[in-house]
This record gives C-alpha cells, sequence and structure tokens, in this order.
C-alpha cells in the first residue's frame, strides 16, 4: 500500500490525566522511525525530567506548555514549536490555567525504554 489513513489513533492508557493519541508509531503503525502524536495536557500536570535517545519536535495548538531543558525554562504558546535534541535533559509541565494541546513528533520514534526517565 502506498499510504496510510489514520482514523482511529492508539490512545495511550496514561495515570497522569494527559491524553496522547499516537497517529503514527510503535503501537499505531508499527513504525520505528518516526512518531507523531497527539495531546492534551490538562491544568497541573508535569510529568518527571527525562534525558532522552530521540529528537523532539512540539507544536503547540492551544495554550501553553512550560519545558525545561539543560536548566533553562522556555514558555511555548500556541503556534509557536521547539525542538529539542536527542541527549538533552528535559521536563514537560503545564502550570497554567487552561489545557495545552499539541503535536509531538519523535525521530526515532518514541519508546519508553528510550525517554530515559529519571524517577
Amino acid at each position: 500500500m502506498s499510504y496510510i489513513h489514520q482514523t482511529k489513533p492508539f490512545v495511550v492508557p496514561t495515570t497522569d490525566g494527559k491524553l496522547i493519541e499516537e497517529h503514527f508509531g510503535r503501537v499505531a503503525t508499527q513504525q520505528e522511525n518516526i512518531s507523531i502524536a497527539r495531546m492534551i495536557a490538562p491544568s497541573g500536570w508535569s510529568e518527571p525530567h527525562q534525558n532522552p535517545a530521540f529528537d523532539e519536535w512540539t507544536l503547540v495548538s492551544k495554550g501553553k506548555k512550560l519545558i525545561e531543558v539543560d536548566g533553562e525554562v522556555i514558555e511555548i504558546s500556541a503556534g509557536q514549536s521547539i525542538l529539542i535534541t536527542k541527549g538533552s535533559r528535559v521536563r514537560y509541565s503545564n502550570p497554567f490555567d487552561e489545557a495545552c494541546e499539541y503535536w509531538s513528533v519523535c525521530l526515532p520514534a518514541f519508546s519508553i525504554d528510550t525517554v530515559n526517565r529519571e524517577e
């Protein structure tokens, strides 16, 4: 087949209230070279620091997101994007009053085994 029409992204189970819909990637389409996911991070959401073995592009479509990367704090808003290169120490959060909707693209594809989250 010369295309994949994604009509039912894989909803990743979470325990922190964040919605993750993987459109392309290791689970949704068995692709290890790239992952593309739509996410909604509720107000007050955060995750631990991590040191991923993949590059990650984030494109915010609604709201704001706070990113700590190698000791620098960056706020990105709707219509903005950022690339976090592999090997960076990064932490994502949403301390703002509204949910943040964004798209994430990872090369190679996101994997829980290569995100290297700190405990």
